[in-house]
């Protein structure tokens, strides 16, 4: 351990005053120094001498523990000391540990003979705690006081030679040297001075009678008792003394035992008898009638805690009895008669104080780390506790613990009853944010008694989490036709850290999304995820779509997590009805048909066809009949549009009935479309023949010109065909479009669709086809049949009809699926041109052959 010479300055001064007591002195004083330095290399210890001025410097703490000045820049040191006054403190520059405040020995040690005043210097980030000792030397600062500065005595003419006579004890505060040393009397014919050695209350001077007194011859005695300490210069204090010889007593009280010795527990109850005390008295009558009481060199303090009967001798317990504060008492009792000259006797009481366990241990919390991050390796220290027990014996001995299922221990220190708190295991805050942790202190009395200390520790946050987000993936149905601009969702991550680990942030990961970067028309807040949309989505181009938002937090590093958002875009009725047939002209569709008159009841006189953008319910379409010249001579077909006689005409029919044809959609807000069918029943059958042969016969120059229009069709189909197939050769590598055709099966869909009537022999016929190929499809789909209820190859669906209104195509052709355009192309023009002239010219040839026959 390191050391300081104690005493440097004070010592030196010591060794210059006694030079001039010769060789002897000297040498006896560096033995006792040398002696003085092996105790203090065993332990760190300094010394100083009381009353030091304030600032005195007593040492260096960083060269006397070694400590590097550098390290401890910003770490913070203090004195940590048992007294109630900060009587030390430390240069946090230079080290240098130095007097605050005036220090009194006699104050802080009373007069024992060494005064060592212990304190700790705690180094804080890490905590070290190092302790030291300081030896108050004294001085000679207080001469011995007697209690009473005059002192009384009436003592009898007829008192023996030898008889004795205790005086007050004189009180020096000053220790070892300087303490009270011996008495002197002043000189006289009659006593003599004798000092007996007391354990409790030092020397006590006795006056002795050694001539006998003579009241005739002298009356007053004056004496002059002097107390001398053994300072350098030594200090005296004096007392007066002045005897009265009385008149004749001859007897003094006597107690059987010179000294009484008794154990008394502490603790124990007001009004316990201790002791009776009896003295004896060969006088009589007042001589020997004999009252009791404290003799005058008793201290207050003792007159406190207990009660002396005048009477009876009986000493009782009148205050509290606390072994910790002293462990016996002893003191002097007087037995005075009553005669005329007052005799006295003396004895002894040693009363000795037995311990109890009436003392908790008491928990001191000497240095606390109020907040440790949650990452500290295990063994971390918290803090540092020491633990007394001011009882003696098994009943000052120690057990402490902490409380159960804590992350925490208490590890012993190399000093007795003084434990660090240290962590077992890693903490986590998201679980455990702050720990009240329980002391307790037990001690091994009996019974035994237990004290508590809780300290509170927090633990502070590590950015160990990642943001997690409440959904994965997140899925959204919005309705198409939003208004650009506002939020149409909001994503939504939670991060188990605090403070700004917790803080998260949100942005829109770098991708693509339907070919186009994903910020191009969305947006999200980066405080609160709300995404907001640029534009307006619309159903019949984009059913859905997917992309990635990351929530980052704010910790350092900063910890992130993603997570994929599909959004779904909901079909809104949003498009009317559209009638494919009739055709629509300057807004107004309109049809006109022509029947006989001799029609029957189910005679189907035509069919409206319509179809709807929108799909599922939107998309499904009702006709009704929304007027008629008369309603009781038509029907519509709910859902197939087909307009049908309900009876036969009747004379009194008009020829031109007018229907306004009604479709309408089945959305929650409806939107519809009128078509206007005008029939016109005729008379003559040829008539109404030849209408239907002029319905499907083409102009004369569109049949002269047929075939060689069919030769340039066949000769151009032909040679696009090689080039097809050579530009599939080149681009058989490139399929940049494939995905993109995938996704739009419906929005790429094209139409080709005729319709119209058709007699033959036996009646009306409709057939239908369509026609798909592997990517693009080009379709040919009957009026009114929306695209989502599009069949497939082999469908019975009128897809196809053959009208005099001539086909109405639309389409959208890639160049990949140029081939299969092509041929669509090829087989519409076989099944729409030629098969409409055979038809046509047929169904002539089969009406004139039937009106000759009639």
């Amino acid at each position: 351990a390191h050391f300081r010479l104690p005493g440097t300055k004070i010592f030196s001064n010591i060794a210059n005053m006694r030079r001039f007591r010769g060789f002897k002195q000297n040498f006896f004083f560096k033995i006792c120094l040398l002696c003085l330095w092996k105790f203090s290399s065993a332990n760190l210890r300094y010394s100083v001498a009381e009353e030091s001025a304030s600032g005195t410097v007593i040492g260096n703490i960083i060269k006397d523990f070694g400590l590097d000045i550098k390290n401890l820049a910003g770490r913070g040191f203090r004195v940590i000391s048992g007294s109630k006054q900060q009587l030390l403190q430390v240069n946090h520059k230079t080290g240098d540990l130095f007097i605050n405040d005036i220090i009194d020995r006699e104050t802080l040690c009373d007069r024992d003979k060494s005064c060592l005043l212990t304190f700790k210097i705690v180094v804080e980030s890490p905590l070290e705690i190092y302790q030291a000792e300081i030896d108050i030397i004294d001085i000679n600062d207080n001469p011995p006081v007697f209690p009473d500065k005059i002192k009384s005595l009436e003592i009898s003419e007829s008192t023996p030679i030898g008889s004795r006579f205790p005086l007050g004890v004189a009180y020096d505060p000053d220790s070892g040297e300087n303490s009270l040393k011996s008495y002197q009397l002043s000189r006289n014919g009659y006593f003599s001075l004798e000092v007996e050695e007391h354990r409790k209350t030092g020397k006590i001077p006795v006056l002795v009678l050694q001539k006998a007194l003579d009241r005739e011859a002298r009356q007053k005695l004056d004496l002059l008792l002097s107390a001398i300490d053994g300072g350098n210069p030594p200090k005296a204090g004096n007392m007066n003394i002045t005897i009265t010889i009385a008149d004749f007593n001859d007897n003094a009280p006597f107690f059987v035992e010179q000294m009484y010795t008794v154990t008394l527990e502490e603790n124990t109850p007001l009004g316990t008898v201790v002791l009776k005390l009896n003295a004896s008295d060969l006088d009589d009558g007042s001589n020997g009638d004999i009252r009791y009481s404290f003799d005058s060199s008793v201290q207050s303090k003792l007159s406190e805690l207990f009660q002396l009967d005048d009477y009876s001798g009986e000493i009782t317990v009148k205050g509290v009895i606390d072994f910790e504060e002293e462990e016996f008492y002893e003191f002097d009792v007087k037995a005075t008669d009553r005669g005329q000259v007052p005799m006295s006797g003396y004895c002894t009481v040693l009363i000795k104080i037995k311990d109890l366990n009436d003392n908790a241990p008491l928990i001191e919390i000497t240095s606390l780390t109020k907040s440790i991050f949650e990452d500290v390796k295990p063994g971390t220290t918290v803090g540092i506790i020491s633990i007394i027990d001011l009882d003696s014996g098994v009943n000052c001995k120690i057990t402490c613990s902490l409380s159960s299922k804590l992350p925490f221990e208490l590890k012993p220190s190399y000093q007795e009853n003084v434990h660090s708190i240290v962590t077992t295991s890693r903490l986590d805050r998201e679980s455990v944010s702050q720990y009240n942790i329980t002391i307790t202190a037990k001690d091994f009395g009996y019974p035994s008694l237990s004290s508590y200390e809780t300290i509170l520790v927090n633990v502070l946050d590590v950015n160990d989490n990642h943001p997690r987000f409440l959904h994965d993936p997140f899925i959204f149905y919005i309705e198409e036709n939003n208004t650009p601009g506002s939020s149409i969702f909001e994503i939504s991550a939670v991060d188990a850290d605090a403070n700004e680990n917790a803080l998260i942030t949100y942005y829109l990961k770098e991708n693509e999304v339907l070919d186009k970067p994903v910020v191009a028309f969305l947006s999200i807040n980066s405080y609160n995820g709300q995404v907001f949309s640029f534009t307006s989505f619309d159903f019949e181009e984009v059913k859905n779509c997917s992309f990635i938002v990351i929530a980052k937090d704010s910790g350092v590093p900063p910890l992130s997590s993603s997570v994929t958002v599909k959004v779904f875009i909901l079909d809104k009725n949003d498009n009317p009805p559209v009638i494919v047939f009739p055709l629509t002209t300057n807004g107004t569709a309109l049809v006109e048909e022509t029947i006989p008159r001799n029609v029957k009841a189910g005679h189907i006189v035509t069919r409206i066809r319509a179809y709807d953008a929108d799909v599922g319910y939107n998309a499904l379409l009702s006709f009704s009949l929304e007027d008629a010249t008369d309603l009781s001579l038509f029907s519509v077909g709910k859902y197939t549009g087909e307009i049908k006689t309900l009876r036969s005409l009747a004379e009194s029919d008009v020829n031109v009935q007018k229907m306004v044809i009604l479709v309408k959609d089945s959305g929650n807000v409806p939107f519809s479309a009128t078509a206007t069918v005008i029939v016109t029943a005729t008379e003559n059958t040829e008539a109404h023949a030849l209408s239907e042969v002029k319905r499907f016969t083409t102009p004369e120059d569109e049949e002269s010109n047929m075939t060689f229009y069919l030769i340039i069709v066949l000769s151009s189909v032909s040679f696009l065909l090689f080039v097809t197939i050579f530009t599939l050769t080149v681009f058989q590598c490139r399929r940049t479009y494939h995905n993109l055709l995938h996704k739009r099966y419906l929005s790429d869909t094209n139409y080709a669709e005729v319709s119209g009537s058709l007699f033959h022999m036996s009646g009306s016929l409709f057939h239908g086809q369509q026609y798909q190929t592997a990517e693009r499809r080009l379709m040919f789909v009957a009026p009114g049949m929306n695209r989502d209820g599009v069949m497939d190859m082999g469908s019975n669906a009128n897809t196809l009809v053959i009208s005099d209104n001539g086909v109405q195509i639309s389409q959208k052709v890639s160049v990949k699926s140029l081939l299969s355009v092509l041929g669509g192309l090829l087989h519409s023009c076989l099944v729409t041109i030629a098969p409409k002239q055979i038809l046509s010219i047929k169904t002539e040839n089969n009406i004139l052959k039937n009106t000759s026959r009639k």
